[in-house]
């Protein structure tokens, strides 16, 4: 995943850590001049900054892909401190001390989610597992080898080949590849062995490859989740100091008419209750805005959470106004919506590979009497002994073993019961697979309904701005005129109140809408290589 940092207005994005060119996707950051601004900068000028999001799910370096499996054992086996270095690299200044201040944006902490993050670590690491055994299934027919020496020493009855009871005093030693002679038996442990069941040699390799298949696609569940859960609490906390901004200026506004009041009080204009009423308006909204500043520490606290950033880390918003964004062409249907989401949520492709295992599993269990297991060894030394303990014509010994058997369970009961319980299995990874569709169509039609509603939403409460302020302004005109009292100046206070932090809870809401429909397509926002 490359996220890039740009003007409003630019066409392209570099991002420089990456050396990748971000084209500009068609969905940004609205730019209507006549929208209501729900951030205050310190400055009087309105923001112009502003971002664009491009999103692909990581490949990280330490997570092999079927393509990662053909490179050589070296290639795979980079040591931990690469990969760390690596993921440093791709964070780019994510790490802070908790005494500095680091300034965040979406695309910065999207940015920041990649494999040093335990979610997303965790789940990769499974993928490196994963992919390990297939390793193992592919090298199941291979030999192990074995050596050492092997003392043996017996003294007392024994039986001999013709059934008679002797007293016998006997030594033995043995060392080369292989170890475990005794007398004339076979060496118990050979040195070059290879034991295996032919039906494992055959099947398993693929049964472990689709196992594989299925933990990388959930890695990249895993991945596209966090991806939302670290957008939608970013919304969240850039709204708890975008509305704690909102009650400020409430509070100013408030402040300006309970000093007006309490003016016309004193010259006998106003009503001493009128001037009393608005102090308690004023003192109910400080404790408002404690409540807000509690709700912007929360928020921030989870954020860092989320991010899994140091303890103590300090963030503060780099978005200085919070915009409604469109990152959904409003024209398609849930149809072509859910054909997009079928080809790109991994969940469908890690159902799908189960359930190639379980067919595989099965087909292992319906052809595993048909072949035999295979034992192979052979054994080379020195082996020599004699009576009592003398150790004697010490020469060389070569062992060479094949066998071949065929297994039928239970008398055919066994096999027929494991068959039974492969294809229940396959059964079952079936209807996952079909829980999972129905799930993500599910998924899709919500979240297209929620960015269908909530932008109309923005729209109504951006209108509902625009009569509260007209309303303010005529009533703070009116009453500068001397015809009114200042206490008439509340309601329209209050109403612009309302109406700014219905409009901020519409544009987050509509906000998290439109991520929530990136993840259930399976993020379609791409990077393409720079050239």
């Amino acid at each position: 995943m490359v996220v890039s940092a740009t003007d409003a207005g630019s066409e392209k994005g570099v991002d420089r850590e990456a050396g990748v060119v971000v084209p500009a996707v068609a969905t940004r950051v609205a730019e209507s001049v006549r929208e209501p601004q729900l951030a205050f900068p310190a400055t009087d000028e309105p923001s112009e900054d502003g971002w664009e999001l491009a999103i692909r799910p990581p490949v990280d370096p330490s997570v092999p892909s079927a393509s990662d499996q053909k490179e050589s054992e070296s290639d795979r086996g980079a040591s931990d401190a690469e990969r760390k270095e690596a993921d440093e690299e791709r964070t780019a200044g994510a790490d802070v001390s908790g005494d500095e201040t680091m300034p965040l944006n979406l695309p910065t902490a999207l940015a920041i989610i990649g494999g040093e993050h335990p979610v997303v670590g965790v789940a990769r690491w499974r993928v490196q597992e994963a992919y390990a055994r297939w390793e193992q299934a592919r090298v199941l027919w291979l030999p192990s080898l074995q050596s050492g020496f092997h003392i043996h020493r017996h003294d007392g009855n024994i039986q001999a080949s013709n059934g008679a009871i002797i007293d016998l005093d006997r030594s033995s030693v043995q060392y080369g590849l292989g170890v475990g002679a005794v007398g004339a038996s076979q060496i118990f442990r050979p040195g070059v062995v290879a034991e295996f069941h032919l039906a494992d040699a055959i099947f398993q390799p693929q049964i472990a490859r689709n196992r594989a298949g299925a933990a990388e696609q959930g890695a990249s569940a895993v991945l596209n989740r966090q991806l939302l859960d670290v957008a939608i609490a970013y919304f969240e906390w850039l709204e708890s100091h975008q509305d704690l901004r909102i009650l400020e200026v409430t509070q100013e506004r408030m402040a300006e008419l309970v000093k007006l009041t309490e003016d016309f009080a004193a010259t006998g204009q106003g009503l001493r209750a009128d001037a009393d009423r608005l102090r308690t308006e004023l003192i109910l909204l400080e404790g408002r805005l404690q409540e807000g500043r509690e709700r912007m520490e929360v928020a921030e606290a989870r954020m860092v959470q989320t991010l899994s950033l140091p303890p103590g880390t300090s963030i503060e918003p780099g978005d200085r106004t919070l915009l409604p964004l469109e990152w959904i062409d409003r024209t398609s249907g849930d149809g072509q919506l859910i054909s997009m989401a079928l080809a790109g949520r991994p969940e469908l492709r890690e159902s799908q590979a189960l359930v190639a295992a379980a067919c595989e599993e099965y087909r292992r269990q319906k052809f595993a009497p048909m072949v035999p297991s295979v034992m192979l060894g052979f054994s080379t030394g020195r082996f020599g002994g004699g009576m009592g303990g003398r150790l004697a014509d010490v020469e060389g010994r070569y062992d060479l073993d094949a066998l071949m058997a065929w297994e039928v369970r239970q008398l055919g009961f066994g096999e027929r019961a494991a068959r039974r319980e492969s294809s229940a299995r396959v059964q079952q990874a079936r209807f996952e697979k079909l829980r999972v569709l129905d799930q993500v169509a599910r998924e899709v039609m919500e979240s297209h309904a929620r960015v269908r509603h909530r932008v109309e939403r923005v729209a109504i409460t951006q209108r509902a701005i625009e009569f509260a302020e007209s309303s303010h302004q005529l009533n703070v005109a009116r009453i500068r005129d001397g015809e009114g009292l200042p206490l008439e100046v509340l309601q329209s206070v209050q109403a612009l109140e309302q109406s700014q932090r219905a409009y901020l809870r519409a544009v987050v809401d509509h906000n998290q809408s439109q991520l929530e429909m990136q993840w259930a397509l399976g993020w379609p926002l791409t990077v393409e290589p720079a050239g």
